[in-house]
């Protein structure tokens, strides 16, 4: 059954979240603070409309960029709004269990589905989606989610999307990095990146990390499927979430985030997450 479906944040997630759901045949209004957004995402055939109207829709996508921002998306809803409202970005697990509380009092059901993948496997309908939260706003949520990707995975009470979220995503930024040290390595043995990449992707070293970022690093096309200034941000949400309540340290972690800062320093945030080459690049040559 079509439905209408408010989406906050039209970034490269939320957009593609809207095209699938635009191709299913359902009904989207978006809202983001660039006008641009907004104007692409009418092109599309969706309607953009401003942040009170979204309430009106069937259910509510949140794909901003903080949990401070889903914060402000639950505190300036209306009362009694009976909604279920979905949030798919990568935010504060345990502030997001505080803001489900919050929501709830407003009669807003708040649930997780917190995407792993890139927004051009959202286009492809190939992410795996992390549900968690209250059973029944996550069927209301599964009766449009075929749209978006049959992969799902419930993975427990509110809190518990985003807590997996964050531990996947350590391990995919890490394998990133090593794939990028493993390039920069090999162009200093005088190997062609190109033909060292397919080798070793026939090699025990093999990661579907290497399959979707390692072209992309051997021509160093960095074009946004995942940006650098995202990934820094939930790097840090996982140092302090490793640090909160003395759960300890995490020394790749920490590393990682220097190679961010540095990507930040020289002007690269908004570059895919690949380009952690070349941050890996400058330190091998410091």
């Amino acid at each position: 059954m079509e439905k209408s479906v408010g989406v906050f944040g039209l970034g490269l997630i939320g957009m593609a979240l809207a095209d699938r759901l635009l191709a299913a045949g359902h009904e989207v209004r978006g809202f983001d603070p660039s006008a641009e957004r907004g104007a692409l995402l009418e092109e599309r055939g969706g309607k953009p409309a401003d942040p009170a109207a979204l309430w009106g829709c069937d259910i509510l996508l949140s794909a901003v960029f903080s949990t401070d921002q889903l914060a402000q998306i639950i505190s300036e809803a209306p009362e009694n709004t009976a909604k279920v409202l979905v949030t798919m970005s990568t935010c504060d697990p345990d502030e997001v269990s505080e803001l489900e509380a919050k929501a709830r009092a407003k009669g807003i059901v708040l649930v997780e589905a917190p995407i792993s993948g890139t927004s051009k496997q959202v286009q492809q309908g190939t992410a795996l989606l992390l549900l968690a939260g209250d059973p029944a706003g996550l069927k209301t949520f599964e009766d449009i989610a075929d749209a978006i990707s049959t992969q799902r995975e419930r993975v427990g009470a509110i809190g518990d999307g985003n807590r997996t979220k964050l531990a996947i995503n350590c391990i995919l930024g890490l394998n990133r990095a090593a794939l990028a040290e493993g390039l920069v390595f090999a162009e200093t043995l005088g190997l062609d990146p190109a033909i060292f990449l397919q080798t070793a992707l026939r090699s025990a070293a093999r990661s579907d990390v290497m399959q979707s970022k390692g072209s992309m690093m051997v021509a160093r096309d960095f074009a946004p499927l995942g940006r650098i200034s995202q990934s820094q941000k939930d790097f840090r949400l996982i140092r302090n979430m490793a640090e909160r309540g003395g759960r300890g340290n995490l020394p790749m972690v920490g590393r990682y985030l220097e190679l961010m800062a540095d990507a930040e320093d020289a002007g690269e945030g908004d570059l895919d997450n690949s380009a952690v080459l070349l941050a890996i690049s400058r330190m091998a040559k410091s």
